[in-house]
């Protein structure tokens, strides 16, 4: 975080300083919501979760050296007082201190020794899918060139967003955003926080529906981030998506357009797919082209790699550089298409951190690929939560489509996935075997069991459904490729 004085913060936040504080003291550590992760200097957020209050943990983070703690109440510890910032209401405070921060970052116009400062150019990507893996794949193809911030894992939400805003310094050139939405209104509240200046829509897509009440309701809020750009911003759209396509009329500057599509500015031409499930394609502007080969597994990562690739050319990347950089990049976060070879033959594809009908789709067309003809393929499926009224349905087609790619065997974990098996059961004598089972703990009784030399086993599901500790458990301590 950039350095502020202790007053300087309590205003940013309209909070009142509290305690054994110096309103000139200065505080330029890392803002943290974890006290195991307090530090000399740093701001503790003491958040109230579902299980967990962060007020409780306050002292511990004072008394590993954290200068300021952001609270909705007065706190003591074990020796008086506690340097507090005490707000209304704290998550809010946090968003009001990140939008400060970044405010300030972008006010600058020279440096301490009076060169033009340039402010960081803020990239914010959403869509129903690929949003992680390709803030994953920006921060590889930017970091090359200057300092750049990216969100850690998933960290798409109130939270998440200001504490990768407040990992901004000075130095940052780029500070790349996931933003995420489980209902109308979310990303624009994001937006709030942070504006962005390149704004990438990746998929309109089935997820979350419970909480949009319909694919167009999904449409509207993705569209929220292109609305917010900043009068000269650029908008990174979708052509492949015609919902996507569609938000160019919001855009209020340049759009720029990425996809398999002869129309899209930056386009995939000539795509291949190996025997590993790693994609290959021609790399295409209306300029030049490059070769890029994947190290990503799946197809589905052409699209997040032109929407990267569309990005960082606009922020002048050269076209080769992007295909290198693309090319040797990797997954950077936990459970996203993940390959395991394990010593007994066995490959792993973890891919549970979440669940939605597409990254269904996709995921289990990259298990075919990868098994082919020789290999026995292995889809372990949990529950894709909200939904809706739809899930029954969605379920059922995910199902039948276990059929259609002739899956060897699938295991369905928990009953609110039970609708896989049924749409398996009626999708035609040509399917596999199914197995029901009632929980993780029997799913990976079942797979220690039935696992042989040469299967290929995909591991998928919504976070909340919990498989991701079985993807764990299978890929042990192996490295992953």
């Amino acid at each position: 975080m950039i350095a502020l004085t202790a007053a300087e913060l309590a205003a940013l936040v309209d909070g009142a300083l509290v305690g054994p504080v110096d309103q000139d003291v200065p505080v330029a550590g890392p803002v943290v919501i974890d006290s195991r992760l307090a530090e000399p200097g740093a701001v503790f957020v003491a958040l109230r979760g579902e299980h967990l209050d962060g007020h409780d943990y306050a002292a511990a983070a004072v008394d590993a050296g954290a200068r300021l703690v952001l609270t909705e109440r007065v706190l003591d510890g074990a020796s008086g007082a506690l340097p507090c910032v005490v707000v209304t209401e704290v998550a809010g405070a946090l968003g009001a201190l990140a939008r400060g921060v970044l405010t300030r970052l972008r006010g600058r116009v020279a440096d301490a020794d009076g060169r033009e400062a340039a402010a960081p150019v803020v990239v914010g990507v959403t869509g129903s899918v690929g949003k992680t893996t390709t803030k994953d794949l920006l921060s590889q193809l930017l970091s090359a060139d200057a300092p750049t911030v990216a969100a850690a894992e998933s960290f798409n939400n109130p939270i998440g967003l200001p504490l990768t805003v407040l990992r901004a310094d000075e130095a940052t050139r780029y500070l790349v955003l996931e933003m995420g939405a489980s209902g109308v209104g979310h990303i624009a509240e994001l937006t709030r926080i942070a504006r962005p200046d390149v704004a990438v829509v990746l998929a309109v897509g089935h997820a979350h529906l419970a909480g949009f009440g319909g694919i167009d309701a999904v449409a509207r809020t993705k569209a929220e981030i292109v609305r917010a750009l900043t009068p000269q911003g650029v908008a990174v759209l979708n052509a492949d998506d015609p919902r996507v396509a569609e938000m160019a009329g919001v855009a209020p500057g340049r759009v720029i357009t990425f996809g398999t599509s002869p129309t899209a500015d930056v386009q995939a031409r000539d795509v291949r797919v190996d025997r590993a499930g790693r994609a290959s394609f021609l790399l295409t502007t209306n300029s030049a082209t490059a070769p890029v080969r994947l190290r990503l597994v799946g197809d589905h990562h052409v699209t997040n790699a032109l929407a990267a690739a569309a990005v960082a050319l606009e922020l002048g990347v050269a076209l080769q550089d992007v295909a290198a950089r693309l090319g040797a990049a990797e997954a950077l976060s936990a459970h996203r298409m993940h390959v395991v070879d394990r010593a007994d033959g066995v490959t792993v594809l973890d891919d549970s951190y979440n669940a939605n009908p597409d990254s269904m789709r996709a995921a289990l067309k990259a298990l075919a690929t990868i098994a082919g003809r020789d290999r026995r393929s292995v889809a372990v499926l949990g529950e894709m939560l909200e939904l809706g009224a739809g899930s029954g349905d969605e379920h059922d087609a995910i199902g039948r489509l276990l059929v259609d790619l002739g899956i060897g065997l699938a295991v369905v974990v928990g009953a609110g996935a039970g609708a896989i098996a049924d749409g398996a059961g009626r999708g035609g004598p040509a399917g596999g075997e199914v197995r029901r089972v009632e929980d993780v703990a029997a799913a990976g009784a079942l797979l220690r069991a039935e696992l042989r030399p040469g299967d290929v086993v995909l591991v998928k599901s919504s976070h909340g459904a919990g498989l991701w500790r079985l993807a764990d458990g299978l890929a042990g301590a192996e490295d992953r490729a």
